[in-house]
């Protein structure tokens, strides 16, 4: 199990990048507060999901 929660972690991680990119690209032509926001969520995916893995051990 351990492990688990960081992979998914990573994934929601690599969702965010590609969202952040969509919506600053395209959205109602290119949003690109939202894009930079979203795109910011990344690293605190990841590090939520190691520190919840490390509390899991």
């Amino acid at each position: 199990m351990t492990g688990t929660i960081t992979k998914l972690g990573l994934a929601a991680s690599a969702l965010s990048i590609l969202t952040s990119i969509y919506i600053y690209t395209t959205m109602d032509g290119g949003n690109t507060e939202l894009g930079i926001f979203v795109g910011l969520w990344a690293p605190t995916f990841i590090l939520f999901a190691q520190e919840i893995d490390k509390m899991m051990e």
